[in-house]
């Protein structure tokens, strides 16, 4: 089997208003052309297909195109499981029509266990490859809240669903293997955050679950599993060390933060029980760049990519000790005549002026949910040892609300 991991490709997500269907239709072009030449037999898409649960005409568009071109291709079988951006009763409702393609689509988990695991067969219907399609397990699907609970023990609860939910999919994969009487092999998907693992800060990764953000172990895989497929953190990565627990991460920078980092997507190779894993770089349609530092060092810089007449997008971030009262004119006439595009502009350097003059040290833009939440227990005073508890409350209600299925009836 040749197997393609891909993930997190937030169809539909813009960067500071600049719309990006032209860079999501190149990706799914060379995706396609992927496929073709290296005669891939079957891709995994590991979650947060689209970047919003109500994704717009253009991105429904793109993603319907590239499934019904894909499946005119050498690849057998398209796996498709929801994270935690997706709508589950989107993803799904088109699911029935899509097996036609060999297009398998996993919304959301149910107490049926065999709709995520997936026996897949060759042309001739001879079943070549066990999928665990496991997708984003949300709280109250792994969970049951009790009056009185600790923190401590919405944790572990929370672990423990996990654990037992991949065991249980594990468990029914190798008990269909057994009964087909062939060793083929079994992969795993899941869209998480696992213990360890690396963001960039910028790139939209939501916190997932309640105090537990990083601490689902790779123990938590069952050991049957050939290749895990994972999804949610957009920095290509394995799990513990591990080549055979990956993220293969987002095809498109989604944010600044991004802007050095190599993309990629996992070729996946299993023959004879060998695993073979090995990266294959995302070509960049559109160039992001990030330019910090005094005016001589942003301009200087700005220079070099005009000389090269490159076609950048441009955020700048002014860090000089100098107060510049005009750095938006400065940098809008030093980009003029050319194919840069600033897309933001801060003015460090003024910012901490006007909050020295004003008293203040933060802005809502400097704070995340969370530490807007903490101002507010700080602000009405409310004791040390209530905030912890408070705090979990908050971040269940937050959780709650991310999670909720705007297209569900």
């Amino acid at each position: 089997m040749k197997i393609i991991h891909s993930s997190d490709w937030h169809i539909g997500r813009a960067l500071h208003g600049r719309k990006r269907y032209d860079e999501f239709e190149s990706y799914l072009n060379w995706l396609l052309e992927t496929i073709k030449q290296n005669e891939i037999n079957a891709i995994l898409v590991a979650g947060d297909i689209f970047d919003s649960s109500v994704p717009g005409n253009r991105a429904q568009e793109l993603y319907y195109r590239f499934l019904s071109e894909v499946s005119s291709s050498s690849c057998r079988h398209v796996v498709i499981i929801a994270g935690n951006h997706d709508s589950p009763s989107f993803l799904n409702a088109p699911r029935k029509l899509l097996r036609f393609l060999n297009v398998h689509v996993v919304g959301n988990s149910s107490e049926e266990l065999n709709d995520e695991v997936l026996v897949l067969c060759d042309q001739d219907d001879k079943p070549e490859l066990i999928v665990c399609a496991v997708p984003y397990l949300r709280d109250r699907d792994i969970r049951s809240s009790e009056a009185g609970e600790s923190l401590e023990d919405k944790e572990k609860k929370l672990l423990d669903g996990i654990r037992e939910h991949y065991a249980a999919v594990g468990a029914l994969a190798e008990q269909k293997r057994t009964e087909l009487g062939l060793d083929i092999p079994i992969v795993g998907m899941g869209h998480l955050f696992t213990a360890g693992g690396r963001t960039i800060e910028g790139d939209g990764v939501r916190e997932l679950y309640i105090g537990s953000l990083a601490l689902v172990k790779a123990s938590s895989f069952p050991a049957c599993f050939d290749y895990t497929a994972l999804g949610h953190l957009h920095v290509p990565q394995r799990v513990n060390g591990s080549e055979t627990i990956r993220y293969s991460g987002s095809p498109l920078a989604i944010g600044f933060g991004e802007a050095n980092q190599k993309k990629s997507i996992c070729q996946v190779d299993i023959e004879n029980g060998a695993v073979t894993v090995k990266l294959i770089e995302v070509p960049v349609w559109q160039k992001l760049e990030s330019i910090k530092g005094n005016w001589n060092e942003i301009e200087n810089r700005i220079g070099e990519l005009v000389a090269i007449d490159s076609s950048a997008w441009l955020e700048i971030i002014y860090q000089g000790d100098e107060i510049i009262s005009d750095l938006q004119e400065r940098v809008v006439a030093s980009v003029e005549d050319s194919k840069l595009e600033i897309l933001r502009i801060k003015n460090t350097r003024l910012i901490d002026r006007v909050l020295e003059q004003s008293g203040i040290e933060e802005t809502l833009d400097d704070l995340d949910e969370n530490e807007v939440f903490e101002r507010c227990l700080a602000s009405h005073e409310v004791p040390q040892d209530q905030r912890r508890e408070l705090l979990s409350t908050y971040q269940e209600l937050l959780v709650s609300y991310c999670e909720k299925d705007r297209q569900k009836e």
